[in-house]
């Protein structure tokens, strides 16, 4: 994730600039999909700096000129516990947090009554651990090691599983609880010895460092993670049009990822405050699914949320595990469904 900022694109283009220029390419002034007039009021959507079709949906004002009679505020947030937080205080309609916090939101004991709308993308490559010591390779010779995660977030999740796959448990090492922000000042001062992280603090990291493993791993041995939108049920109960327009805009938002990647790039670079390269190297660590696609997914969800609580259960990071049927009650599967279809 990014802190948000302008500077300099490609060249000499200005990060106003490219904004103009993709705007050009992906048709800014006109909503992209059926113009929806019947959803009034202000409608409250986090967002986190994750390079993903949500940031190009912001960034092009889709949902704005989608509708007309809404008011769409955005509100960013750091993390997926902090987004979990706003749910838990009402603060928030819809809003991106990762597949372990939406675990925890909805299992005991916050117990959230929201549910998962939309996966953003799978995570890959693009979080991972990066160590300091040339000479460490193996998570197993970080046994004693201080290693740097934001807490309950999906790469926290996939810490863990990995110092499990190596026979280490998280007492064998020293965990530390940061906030991405925050852990290129305590890598600089010797206060941790790896990270495992996302972009752009993974690079940064990685220039004094290397990378040993990655969520692609965890994924590859049965334990993959996910950005994922989530809705409180009350706003999914009371917005049926809302969700099946706000769907049809991400879905067609991916398909511009697909057709457009180095325009979509540079929209995205503008809400990074990042370079187009920079975010053209990100979107190749993660996987965006289709509408199309996630009709599939979407029902082995539930069970992926099971067993990412069956894991956080033996870590302290909830305090009891649902039943299939919670997890499956916490998807929300109608407006993927019909624009699918």
């Amino acid at each position: 994730m990014a802190l948000l900022g302008t500077g300099v694109l490609t060249g000499c283009t200005t990060a106003q600039e490219a904004e103009t220029n993709a705007n050009a390419s992906l048709g800014t002034t006109t909503c992209p999909v059926t113009t929806n007039d019947d959803v009034t009021g202000t409608v409250r959507i986090g967002y986190q700096a994750v390079p993903n079709a949500n940031l190009l949906v912001k960034n092009q004002r889709w949902l704005e000129n989608c509708f007309p009679h809404a008011t769409i505020s955005w509100l960013k947030f750091d993390s997926g516990a902090d987004v979990v937080q706003a749910f838990g205080s009402g603060s928030v309609d819809l809003a991106t947090l990762g597949s372990s916090p939406a675990t925890k939101a909805l299992s005991a004991p916050l117990n959230i009554d929201l549910q998962v709308v939309w996966i953003d993308d799978i995570i890959g490559k693009a979080e991972s651990l990066v160590v300091r010591e040339s000479g460490v390779t193996s998570i197993q010779q970080l046994k004693g090691k201080t290693i740097a995660t934001p807490f309950g977030s999906t790469s926290h999740y996939s810490l863990l599983q990995a110092l499990s796959a190596a026979g280490l448990s998280s007492t064998d090492v020293k965990l530390v609880n940061l906030a991405p922000d925050k852990m290129m000042a305590a890598w600089q001062g010797n206060q941790i010895d790896a990270a495992w992280v996302w972009d752009p603090v993974l690079s940064q990291l990685t220039k004094t460092g290397h990378i040993i493993t990655g969520s692609d791993a965890t994924a590859a041995s049965g334990h993959p993670t996910f950005d994922l939108e989530g809705a409180t049920t009350s706003f999914i109960q009371s917005h049926a049009s809302f969700m099946n327009t706000w769907t049809s805009v991400e879905d067609y938002a991916v398909g511009q990822l697909a057709a457009h990647p180095d325009t979509a790039a540079q929209s995205i670079a503008v809400e990074l405050g990042s370079t187009t390269d920079s975010v053209t190297t990100q979107l190749k660590g993660y996987m965006y699914p289709t509408a199309k696609q996630q009709v599939s997914l979407v029902k082995k969800l539930p069970s992926q949320l099971l067993a990412t609580a069956q894991f956080l259960k033996t870590q302290q990071g909830v305090d009891a595990v649902g039943s299939l049927n919670a997890y499956t009650a916490g998807v929300y599967t109608t407006a993927i469904t019909k624009v699918a279809s």
